[in-house]
């Protein structure tokens, strides 16, 4: 027990100054005494940055014709289905969780930049609401070569994405901004199977 005394008098000299005199001092003669208080949190910056990284920058035709499986996914004709996607990952601050909560918008544009003289440059778009408790997103645009503009010749392909606003009542600014680009595509005259 005098060890517990001793130790509650070094606290509180260690508070109050040299000066106290015993645990009381002060506050015998009316005066407020200062308060020990201690506290735990998860990080010195609990609301944490927001970022997040790009990766898998991917093209791939879909078509099944010639249903040869040695056949490149990177070279279709241009009446075939293709898919453009890239994956955007945020990291796990509570600040991002509650973004990705409140519905914050990701618009990604896919840039085809081609090569030749009739292989013009297209750019395509699409629009993600992020949701409660992801974290990473693949972000799909799925269409005919055709349908996008793309005719025969050699594409270089990348992607521009942009993060924000939120879509609700509380809408915030754009926070966020990245690209990740070459991967290559090669379109050919539909008929040439």
């Amino acid at each position: 027990m005098a060890n517990e005394m001793d130790a509650m008098v070094a606290a509180a000299k260690q508070f109050r100054g040299s000066g106290a005199q015993s645990f009381r001092g002060d506050e015998a003669r009316g005066a407020q005494p200062r308060e020990v208080t201690e506290s735990e949190t998860r990080s010195r910056s609990i609301v944490g940055p927001v970022t997040f990284k790009l990766m898998d920058l991917r093209v791939a035709g879909l078509g099944t014709n010639p249903a040869d499986p040695t056949n490149s996914p990177f070279i279709i004709a241009e009446d075939e289905e293709y898919e453009l996607s890239v994956t955007i990952e945020f990291n796990q601050t509570p600040l991002t969780e509650l973004l990705m909560c409140l519905g914050t918008e990701m618009l990604v544009d896919f840039g085809l930049e081609g090569y030749g003289i009739n292989a013009p440059e297209v750019n395509v778009r699409e629009t993600y609401i992020t949701r409660k408790g992801v974290f990473s997103y693949s972000l799909v645009h799925k269409a005919v070569a055709a349908k996008d503009g793309l005719k025969p010749g050699l594409y270089e392909i990348g992607a521009v994405v942009t993060t924000g606003p939120v879509r609700n009542e509380c809408t915030t600014k754009i926070w966020g901004h990245g690209y990740i680009k070459e991967v290559i595509l090669q379109v050919y005259p539909a008929g040439q199977e």
